[in-house]
């Protein structure tokens, strides 16, 4: 497959209500959504999986540059045989792995479609892996006000079906919280997300969270960190995720060989994209690791994405896919991603992403938008 041509459109889409972590206060998203046509016509779309500089050094800035400057020219500069020749082809560039993946999702929807198969099919016959028409889905809850407050949320999302509550925290924002939600709903399945905002000195805090049953604690330390989080968890018993913290197979082998976490958040953006996060997925099931799917607010051009990974087999905890209503108002998608009655996300049955871009929709949304030929 050859590529012709590379549309970038830099895209800011306002979210239903603000989103706030450790982080800040996230009111709308600003992402970049790649178009990518091959000489024979077909479209693949990719969307860029990151965030500000709080949660990785990637930015719209850096990854317009890195797009434009190198890994569009390198994807025009000669056909493709497979979407897995991405990683090869990309090496030149170190690290950018949140670009990189947007590249590679819009080949992977092309093979995809080459094949006559939907992203989900396509994916199975390159793993040999049986993949499921379903995925159980959570949602993620940024902080809210008051403890009472997110009692509220949270009872409103799981009057909707979600199988799983993700809280976020940070410090001042946690043990409180964590035990109102518990408290108010005990059965639930309940995770905190801390992203790294604590330090090892902050270890009797997590040990008083062990008594709330909760799936997990989900990157507590440093974004980078995996020997810390080493010397944490044989203190708790509640398993750690890790998430900043996986780059690579390698750092995903590196934590479980020194007891870092007992659970993985599969990001492919994160990850450099589905050839990676795949590796990682073996890896983890061969292992007996569990993995879930995390997401970044994408829209329903990541998702789409998302949702065809996490039907691989070893996903078998509820991923941070909420249906499109969860963040927007309209999406840049059709058929918008609904929440099922039990729980879960249909994985699209299209050839490719299975979901029609509302190009109209994308250039209403578009700050900037730039094209490459070969």
């Amino acid at each position: 497959m050859r590529l012709r041509c590379v549309d970038l459109f830099h895209i800011r889409i306002p979210l239903k209500a603000p989103f706030e972590t450790s982080f800040g206060v996230t009111a709308e998203r600003e992402t970049l959504l790649l178009r990518a046509e091959s000489t024979d016509g077909a479209v693949g779309w990719g969307e860029w999986a990151g965030d500000g500089p709080g949660y990785s050094y990637e930015t719209i800035q850096t990854a317009w540059h890195i797009l434009s400057d190198y890994l569009i020219p390198l994807a025009l500069r000669a056909p493709f045989e497979r979407p897995q020749e991405v990683v090869a082809r990309f090496a030149p560039v170190r690290g950018h792995n949140i670009t990189k993946a947007t590249l590679e999702a819009a080949l992977w929807d092309l093979f995809a479609q080459q094949a006559g198969l939907s992203l989900r099919e396509y994916i199975a016959q390159q793993t040999g892996h049986a993949t499921r028409d379903r995925v159980p889905v959570g949602v993620s809850i940024g902080i809210q006000p008051t403890p009472e407050q997110l009692v509220q949320r949270v009872g409103a999302f799981l009057a909707e079906g979600y199988q799983r509550i993700k809280i976020k925290i940070k410090p001042g924002r946690d043990l409180a919280d964590a035990r109102a939600v518990r408290e108010a709903f005990p059965e639930v399945p309940l995770m905190v997300d801390a992203n790294s905002a604590y330090t090892l000195n902050d270890a009797p805090l997590f040990q008083q969270m062990d008594t709330l049953g909760l799936m997990m604690i989900e990157q507590p330390l440093g974004y980078d960190d995996i020997y810390e989080h080493s010397r944490l968890q044989p203190l708790l018993q509640t398993p750690i995720c890790l998430d900043e913290s996986i780059h690579s197979l390698g750092h995903a082998q590196l934590a479980l060989a020194v007891g870092a976490c007992r659970v993985i958040n599969i990001k492919q953006g994160r990850c450099g994209g589905l050839t990676q996060a795949i590796a990682i997925h073996d890896f983890c099931m061969a292992a007996g690791v569990p993995v879930w799917c995390g997401g970044m607010l994408e829209t329903g051009v990541g998702r789409a994405l998302n949702v065809a990974l996490a039907s691989l087999p070893n996903f078998t905890l509820p991923g941070d896919l909420s249906a499109s209503n969860r963040y927007y108002h309209e999406d840049v998608i059709d058929p918008p991603f609904v929440l099922n009655a039990d729980g879960t996300l249909d994985v699209p049955r299209g050839i490719g992403l299975g979901v029609r871009v509302r190009e109209a929709r994308v250039r209403a949304l578009t700050m900037r938008q730039a094209r490459f030929e070969r």
